[in-house]
């Protein structure tokens, strides 16, 4: 995978990103919070799921690696949850933007929140970033249709055709 290419992914992650947030931020207040009985058990909570995992991958690539989720994933708000992924976008857009052409397969050694010493490629990163909110992103369009809310679609290939990404 190019570094062209990973950036690519992560605009499509952000689009999918926003057009869920801007349909959770129609939500009334208790709908947010619900539990509804999942991993995380509400909309909000696995938001904010979401933005922190974006968030610890990033201090990773950045060397800053933390040894625990952040305070605010606990009991988040979601305007806060908003600018919170703003800031982790435009961050990782300047990360990849650094990184030289031929940098996709660039190792990068980190600690795990455990402590434990790991060294991933970049391009697998990205993916496994990518992946882990595409399948969160899931779980929250389920928990809108629970709510009577219809998801919006986050597909990668409508993100293709509105984009005109990936197209010969």
């Amino acid at each position: 995978m190019t570094v062209a290419e990973l950036r690519a992914l992560v605009a499509f992650n952000d689009w999918a990103n926003a057009r869920t947030f801007d349909a959770i931020g129609a939500l009334t207040a208790d709908q947010l919070t619900k539990d509804l009985g999942a991993s995380f058990p509400s909309v909000l909570l696995t938001a904010a799921h979401l933005v922190g995992a974006e968030w610890i991958w990033l201090q990773r690539w950045i060397q800053a690696p933390p040894s625990r989720f952040p305070d605010w994933v606990k009991s988040p708000e979601l305007g806060d949850l908003r600018e919170r992924l703003r800031a982790v976008e435009q961050a990782r857009a300047g990360y990849l933007a650094g990184l030289p052409l031929d940098g996709a397969s660039t190792v990068v050694a980190f600690k795990l929140i455990d402590g434990t010493a790991d060294a991933q490629p970049v391009d697998v990163m990205v993916r496994h970033v990518v992946n882990h909110s595409t399948y969160h992103r899931g779980q929250i369009a389920a928990f809108l249709r629970q709510l009577g809310v219809k998801p919006p679609s986050t597909d990668l290939i409508l993100y293709a055709r509105e984009t005109a990404q990936w197209n010969g």
